[in-house]
């Protein structure tokens, strides 16, 4: 059994290691398929969006990326928007591209039946890539609503052949230190079948491409009650588990607060992280914020799933492994889950507050931002254009 304080002191270094990336999108303004909700204060454009990634970094201290989503974020100068971020005290994240919202699309992009919208959609992939290259960024992630609504629409291994084709194209268009992600999801907005469906397609079709093309994980986009850490578990053991799309859901892609919904999922996924070493020094998993906020503030939203993260990760890291290893080959069921459910069941708020200070940071980021005056002035400057939202 390992000493609590020697507990604590791993889990202090792992957690001052710790960055969680901010999408661009989950400040803007957010809905259902029914209804997008405005705010005030809402974002008009990229600058003001990453500015608010920036309060959110500078209040935590662990969210030192905002990722990108084009052409939502498409701005002139790519160049000058990454300055803009590093002035601010950030950077920007992953590139997210967007091959869903054009009219050409309505049955299919990279995997079109019709070769000139395969060629669009891939030509905006390779456009990102260019995007990375101005921002110096390191991901490009890749999701796909790609599928069918219909038996016999389309020839579902044809399908797999375009898909590979095109993820093949965009591959050998990366650089050196540049990675591919690509995300899954179960269904929607195609009902009969989705071309990207599940982790074990998206990890053969990286399988394929090699070292350079990941597995994106999107905690809400699975089917009811499946075992998301057991896939994070396979997807470390193969070094294939590239990134984390956060969120919460109770019946589908919900999309809501990471940690709201089953915060001991969220607990459950990172001790599978920590114990397949996803948090070590030398290990590249981009963990990452994908909630379109719909009627939550949205930079303290953020701020608050920062947190929840966080909470997830602290309690990972004070899991006895010594005491669950014991357990687990003595085959003591009840005391290995009790090693888990004790980790769970530790108030761990005091001691990310106590890093907090130490890093110079208030103890308490939520009360911080209340009282920082930051919406008020937002608000007062945001009058006037267009506020950001899905789409733009």
């Amino acid at each position: 059994m390992v000493a609590l304080t020697d507990l604590r002191d791993d889990a202090q270094a792992a957690l001052r290691r710790q960055q969680i990336e901010l999408p661009s999108w989950a400040f803007g303004n957010s809905g259902t398929r029914f209804k997008v909700f405005g705010q005030p204060g809402v974002p008009r454009d990229p600058w003001e969006k990453v500015a608010d990634a920036a309060e959110v970094h500078r209040l935590t201290g662990v969210a030192p990326l905002v990722s990108l989503h084009i052409p939502w974020d498409r701005v002139d100068d790519y160049g000058a928007l990454a300055t803009h971020a590093r002035d601010l005290g950030i950077g920007i994240g992953t590139i997210n591209a967007n091959v869903f919202q054009d009219d050409d699309y309505m049955l299919g992009s990279v995997t079109n039946s019709d070769p000139a919208v395969r060629r669009k959609a891939i030509d905006h992939l390779l456009e990102c890539v260019d995007v990375m290259d101005a921002t110096g960024s390191r991901d490009l992630k890749l999701w796909f609503a790609d599928g069918t609504n219909y038996p016999g629409q389309d020839d579902l291994r044809i399908r797999q052949d375009r898909l590979a084709e095109a993820l093949s194209q965009v591959y050998d268009r990366l650089g050196d230190h540049q990675r591919m992600q690509l995300e899954y999801k179960l269904f929607e907005p195609a009902f009969y079948s989705t071309d990207v469906p599940d982790w074990g397609t998206a990890y053969a079709h990286c399988l394929e491409l090699g070292d350079k093309a990941v597995v994106c994980v999107d905690t809400g986009h699975h089917a009811a009650h499946t075992n998301i850490e057991f896939i994070v578990a396979f997807l470390l053991r193969a070094g294939k588990l590239g990134a984390f799309d956060f969120n919460s859901r109770f019946y589908a892609d919900d999309d809501l607060m990471v940690g709201s919904a089953d915060p001991f999922q969220l607990f459950r996924i990172m001790y599978e992280v920590v114990r397949g070493g996803g948090l070590d020094e030398d290990v590249q998993i981009a963990f990452m914020l994908d909630q379109c906020h719909n009627i939550e503030p949205k930079v303290a939203a953020q701020i608050r799933s920062v947190m929840n993260v966080q909470e997830a990760t602290a309690k990972a890291l004070l899991v006895d492994t010594e005491a669950l290893g014991a357990a687990q080959r003595a085959g003591d069921v009840l005391g290995a889950n009790g090693v888990l459910m004790d980790a769970y069941n530790t108030d761990v708020r005091p001691l990310l507050a106590e890093l907090r200070k130490d890093k110079g940071l208030d103890p308490d980021p939520m009360a911080a931002h209340a009282r920082s005056g930051y919406m008020e002035r937002i608000i007062a400057e945001r009058k006037g254009g267009t506020q950001a939202g899905w789409g733009a």
